[in-house]
């Protein structure tokens, strides 16, 4: 096997563990009611973006961060 293998199925069980995680949150929130799971999906954006905004990224990438979360909260 070569590295390149080895990269290409570690990235593979990533987007696996990755779509496993959507699908339990898709379980959780058509089983629990907003008022619950709401909260929750703030603080963890909340979290990401202070996060982004105490890294050393650029002022450009900060928008996109903040538009996209904007986008989300209209839809």
């Amino acid at each position: 096997m070569t590295d390149s293998d080895e990269l290409d199925e570690k990235h593979e069980r990533n987007r696996e563990q990755r779509e496993r995680a959507v699908e339990r949150w898709v379980e959780y929130i058509e089983t629990h009611d907003v008022a619950v799971w709401g909260p929750q999906q703030n603080r963890l954006v909340d979290s990401q973006l202070e996060s982004a905004r105490q890294s050393d990224i650029d002022i450009e990438h900060r928008r996109r961060v903040a538009r996209s979360r904007l986008d989300e909260t209209e839809e």
